[in-house]
């Protein structure tokens, strides 16, 4: 097999779902999501705040076929754009050229967009999977070296992730045995789309899982915005269970450069533990070789590849903690906190979640930086905070 077509792929899969809507009964549920943000930055106040809608379609008429997708429409208002420059040191900033300085502006855009659209298949032991869908690894919280699809927020992990286009193929030979082959088609031939292969197995208290997976990295060089491609394959694995009463997990990558013959690694352990009375405590350990081990060398692209998500972290080493605890039966209060041991900054996210009735939720945070200027959490970062409220339907 040489080449993959896309656009017929794409006309099958929606082809496979006006069949199921035209044919069999559809599922439709979602929420509405307006969320209030604000940041105090450099003596100013700014608001930049969205209403988000999400409508799901599902079905499972048709018997082993699942059908599956979801649209998503986000509003924009307050400040829709935004200066990178301003959030980082000034050394960094104050060395691009006025001319230049125009390129590192973003602005947020309404916009409407299919998030997700599958169809999975499913018979006996066997189940395919194609389509936009969701693809995530990994056992941590916070963050997950496993997963390359998708780079988590640190200061709000648990936010949903976006849908990606794959194939995959999914084999349950016996009970907690899971072999999972994926093909991540972003390029029109075979060569140049990612592969990826994962066992997953249960032992005792533990599911343990391996993978490899061979894909294309872009690189972006944000002085000249030069972007390089270069193979990478990654092994690693995670793990996850109980010991002595503890939550334990952990993951790990090891990253292999073909072209420039570099090599990187990335590990995450965690654990946590359910206190009587109903305190939960959580705290993880992230370390990201390729990342520099002193703050002092931070450079633009550096905080360019951190910022766009092309890197998990500009910090070497950093520890993650979570507290919560459930205040009454619909109120739940807590606390997360980011430490880089790297360049000594912080970060502290109070936390409030209010479930005020039952398809209604009510989330407030706020973003406290006590680094020092140049730092990954830096206190010129500005002070801020959201007021999240979702509606289900």
């Amino acid at each position: 097999m040489k080449k993959i077509s896309l656009p017929l792929l794409g006309f099958w899969i929606l082809g496979c779902g006006i069949f199921i809507l035209a044919n069999g009964q559809v599922e439709i549920y979602g929420y509405f999501e307006p969320q209030y943000s604000g940041i105090y930055l450099d003596s100013t106040y700014y608001q930049s705040s969205y209403g988000k809608l999400r409508v799901d379609l599902s079905s499972t008429d048709i018997k082993n076929v699942r059908f599956g997708a979801d649209i998503i429409y986000l509003n924009y208002f307050g400040k829709k754009t935004w200066d990178i420059l301003e959030f980082l040191p000034d050394s960094i900033r104050n060395a691009i050229p006025p001319y230049q300085q125009r390129f590192y502006q973003f602005s947020f855009k309404d916009t409407l967009y299919l998030d997700n659209a599958f169809v999975r298949l499913h018979v006996r032991r066997l189940a395919l999977m194609i389509g936009k869908q969701q693809i995530s690894f990994g056992t941590g919280y916070f963050s997950n070296p496993t997963d390359v699809f998708n780079t988590k927020d640190a200061l709000d992990p648990n936010y949903e992730q976006p849908g990606h286009n794959a194939l995959r193929l999914e084999f349950y030979p016996i009970p907690r045995l899971n072999i999972t082959a994926l093909l991540s088609p972003i390029a029109s031939d075979w060569e140049n789309s990612g592969k990826l292969g994962r066992v997953k197995i249960g032992l005792g208290h533990f599911d343990i899982s391996v993978l490899g997976y061979q894909f294309k990295q872009t690189s972006t060089d944000f002085y000249t915005f030069q972007q390089t491609v270069e193979e990478r394959i990654i092994v690693g694995g995670d793990i996850v269970g109980e010991l002595l009463g503890l939550g334990v997990w952990g993951e790990g990558i090891y990253n292999i450069a073909e072209i420039s013959d570099s090599t990187s690694y990335e590990l995450l352990v965690g654990g946590d533990y359910t206190f009587e009375g109903g305190l939960y405590t959580m705290v993880e350990y992230h370390r990201n070789s390729s990342a520099k081990d002193d703050h002092q060398n931070y450079d633009l692209n550096d905080w360019m590849r951190y910022i766009t998500g092309e890197s998990k972290t500009i910090a070497q080493d950093q520890i993650y903690g979570l507290i919560q605890f459930p205040l009454t039966d619909y109120v739940t209060i807590g606390s997360m906190g980011i430490f880089s041991i790297t360049d000594q900054g912080a970060a502290i996210i109070p936390m409030v979640n209010y479930s005020m009735y039952e398809n209604v939720d009510i989330t407030l945070m706020l973003n406290l930086y006590l680094g020092s200027e140049g730092s990954a959490f830096s206190n010129t970062l500005g002070t801020g905070g959201f007021i999240r409220a979702t509606v289900y339907f």
